[in-house]
């Protein structure tokens, strides 16, 4: 039987919201997902992998991906460019993978952009003092630092209505629960299980 395709999600939330251990844990937990693999002209780091922590190119490979619209989004952070492969996305959903991708609010718009049907979740912490509490509890930042990075998240929250999904992280346990539910969710929607319904049908 063709596998389904896979599904497209983009999860995104502000500093401190506990999105990285969401993450981790949906990945470990929930078969056939897998993370996205962003390429990257920024030299690989001590320990990294090519093609398993980023696709490392060069910025004349990175700009002939933008010449024949091969990203579905990118960024330029400082020197460096990040972007998400349109080919590598397609032939990991081919295969009937899901694709997790952890991107801020302005990649997520131009990926559903690019691709309607993929999903959008956004990530809520419950207030902006328990924020703050989680932010400063890091002891990286100074009050300062603190100060802009909740401006930030402000405006990263304010995104929320173009999103499918919204999840409050009150409860680890509880906003998992409900990520999950998301995932299980959208694989039984009828776009996707419609060849596995007709394969079954023909059976009868």
């Amino acid at each position: 039987m063709t596998p389904q395709q896979g599904n497209v999600y983009v999860l995104s939330a502000p500093s401190g919201a506990g999105k990285s251990t969401l993450v981790r844990r949906l990945l470990e937990k929930l078969p056939d997902l897998i993370f996205s693999i962003s390429f990257t002209t920024r030299p690989p780091r001590e320990g990294e992998v090519n093609g398993e922590d980023y696709f490392f190119v060069d910025d004349a490979t990175f700009d002939a991906m933008l010449a024949e619209d091969g990203l579905l989004e990118w960024v330029q952070v400082y020197k460096n460019r990040y972007g998400t492969g349109r080919a590598w996305i397609q032939e990991q959903r081919a295969s009937g993978r899901d694709i997790l991708l952890d991107i801020e609010t302005v990649g997520a718009k131009n990926v559903k952009s690019a691709l309607p049907e993929a999903i959008l979740i956004f990530l809520l912490p419950p207030t902006a003092e328990e924020l703050t509490r989680r932010l400063r509890g890091r002891g990286t930042e100074t009050e300062e630092q603190l100060t802009v990075r909740l401006q930030h998240a402000r405006h990263e929250m304010e995104q929320f209505p173009h999103y499918d999904y919204l999840v409050v992280n009150e409860d680890l346990e509880d906003a998992y629960r409900q990520l999950e539910s998301i995932f299980v969710a959208e694989r039984s929607r009828l776009t996707r299980m419609r060849p596995i319904a007709d394969h079954i049908l023909a059976t009868f």
